[in-house]
């Protein structure tokens, strides 16, 4: 399948906590104390505190000595700190915070800053919110890759976590002339609607359909049924309503909603996220809505009155902490990239034609593939091998099956005789009962009740590595590597425990694969130096650019609407200051009369 790359244009990262520095101003505002520290001469990183927090690992931002020329002035309840690039007025009586940029413009009003108790796991975390200042000729961009076909967000309501398909970063690129990003590791609502109603079964479609179907567990048949859901809202006022579809489960299959039988929202896949956006003009009364949806779901409509506001909360924080940069797009781009890494440069055959499918089942066919482009003198220079070819060894065993693959470093070799690459998926989770796997298992390295690797634990991280270098790399000098399902799948670090038991998976719910291409990248640079690293992931976050990683959409469907949207979430995903992202052209899921159907 063709992978098309495109180029970032705006910006914007994640929550965490920071060591206090010398740039620090500590400023007494509402409840709590508000910290400003200057990161750029146009960005500067807020946080509001109320009370004793813990402190979390900096994951998003690298260590910046810039000095930052900083005038700091006071006068009764307001405190103005002054840059090159930017004035930050804190008002503590009004509890506001503006941002005007280098001309003396204002760009940026945050209106509140709110935190709440709350547990996790029965720990104590909070609850952050902060509310925006959104004029209504506002544009908003960015906050990742998602599958409802927005580029401008503003007014939208989305809930961001990691899934096949969906990629969340908390960043956006407003139009007014800032960038912010949202310092959280965790689920984050966009936009939240307080407002819901569950939808009820009507009655079975009756339409049932049987599939063959890919997981994480390999390929599997797959019987399906659809049912009509139903529900009556109640809407106060006339007005433009903001409406997220959440289908009650892990994944989705569907996304379908009607509104007084007019159809608002329709997507089917065969790997969806289990939320899904729109924006809808409905007057004052009663609506009927109806949704043909899958079989398991147990779906819910969340609503709300659009206004000018954008809001970010996250339910576990320890704080309101988010950064705010200003200039145009490049400007900030660039500020991000200085705080957060720059960009490591790819191979240059990383820009040519990458040829991908489901997988190759043995070496003879792909070598022979690659023959034949040769032949056609049809350009390619780097071909995919996908998943099981570790055979009867068991799920990503860092082991080629030799039945199918007798001589993989003469395969690397033939491939590099055509001047040609090789690019291999390996998995961030592991057969149990393979060699590596066992040896996880008993050094207590999977993420609890999974067979997903720990990243966040140093020991599991080392161990992945150690056996990928050892396994993989020096064996067959292979070139680029295909991390898939990096989300991890299936959201699996809620309701866990990682880090050896001592942290909620929630509070770090959204940057596991950060920590996945931190692994491979750093081990790459340390133990193939001589060759600039080539990692493709699924899933990122705020900072993975300094990883040099290249993201793409999942596994898309491919119909002309699914091609629409990749167009929306790619733009999306480069507006947050992550430069490389593609999809797969034609989509992942094919017709299964894909070469026989005239249509």
């Amino acid at each position: 399948m063709k992978r098309i790359l495109l180029t970032a244009v705006a910006l914007i990262v994640g929550c965490v906590f920071m060591t206090a520095s010398a740039q620090d101003h500590s400023i007494r505002f509402q409840n709590g104390t508000l910290t400003v520290t200057p990161l750029q001469d146009n960005a500067v990183r807020i946080r509001y505190i109320e009370g004793e927090t813990a402190e979390l690992p900096e994951l998003i931002y690298v260590e910046n000595d810039e000095k930052v020329s900083c005038k700091k002035s006071s006068k009764g309840e307001v405190t103005t700190l002054k840059l090159k690039g930017l004035t930050l007025t804190a008002d503590n009586g009004s509890g506001r915070i503006e941002v005007a940029d280098s001309k003396g413009v204002k760009v940026f009003s945050a209106l509140a800053h709110e935190l709440e108790a709350s547990t996790i796991q029965g720990e104590a975390t909070r609850e952050a919110r902060l509310i925006i200042d959104s004029p209504a000729d506002e544009y908003i961009y960015g906050l990742g890759q998602f599958q409802d076909g927005y580029l401008n967000v503003r007014g939208l309501t989305r809930r961001l976590t990691q899934v096949n398909t969906q990629i969340s970063i908390p960043f956006m690129l407003s139009s007014k002339g800032y960038g912010l990003l949202w310092n959280n590791y965790g689920l984050t609502d966009f936009n939240p609607a307080e407002s819901s109603v569950k939808m009820e079964r009507a009655q079975a479609k009756g339409e049932e359909v049987t599939l063959n179907v890919t997981s994480t567990e390999g390929n599997r048949r797959e019987t399906r049924r659809t049912h009509d859901f139903k529900a009556t809202v109640d809407i106060p006022e006339d007005g433009t309503y903001a409406i997220l579809l959440d289908v009650g489960q892990k994944m989705a299959r569907r996304h379908d909603l009607s509104i007084d039988g007019k159809n608002v929202i329709h997507l089917i896949n065969s790997w969806l996220p289990p939320t899904t956006s729109v924006i809808v003009d409905l007057k004052a009364g009663k609506h009927e809505l109806t949704a043909e949806l899958e079989r398991g779901d147990s779906p819910t409509i969340y609503f709300r009155k659009t206004d000018d506001r954008t809001v970010f909360r996250s339910p576990v924080a320890e704080c309101v902490d988010y950064t705010v940069f200003t200039g145009n797009a490049d400007d900030i781009i660039a500020s991000y990239r200085a705080v957060s890494g720059e960009v490591p440069m790819l191979p240059d055959w990383a820009f040519g034609y990458i040829h991908c499918r489901e997988r190759f089942h043995s070496q003879e066919e792909l070598v022979n593939t690659a023959k034949r482009f040769r032949e056609e003198q049809i350009p390619l220079d780097l071909i995919v091998q996908d998943w099981q070819y570790w055979g009867k060894y068991g799920w990503n065993a860092m082991r080629f099956d030799e039945e199918h693959y007798p001589d993989p470093a003469q395969m690397v070799k033939d491939l590099h005789d055509m001047d040609m690459k090789l690019m291999i998926s390996v998995w961030s989770k592991i057969d149990p009962s393979s060699e590596v796997g066992k040896a996880a298992q008993e050094k207590g390295l999977f993420i609890p009740e999974t067979t997903w690797i720990d990243f966040f634990d140093k020991d599991a991280s080392t161990f992945y590595w150690n056996n990928f270098r050892d396994r993989l790399l020096k064996p067959y000098g292979i070139d680029a590597w295909w991390q898939d399902a990096t989300e991890p799948e299936n959201d699996d670090l809620e309701g866990r425990r990682i880090m050896k038991g001592s942290q909620p998976g929630e509070r770090y719910r959204n940057v596991y694969p950060l920590k996945v291409t931190e692994t491979i990248y750093e081990g790459l640079k340390k133990d193939d130096s001589e060759r600039r690293p080539m990692i493709f992931t699924r899933s990122g976050f705020s900072g993975a650019q300094r990883y040099g990683a290249v993201l793409w959409s999942g596994d898309v469907g491919n119909d002309w609407q699914t091609l629409r949207y990749q167009v929306a979430a790619g733009l999306g995903f480069v507006s947050t200051g992550l430069p490389w992202w593609t999809y797969d052209a034609g989509g992942f899921f094919r017709p299964y009369d894909q070469y026989r159907n005239q249509d």
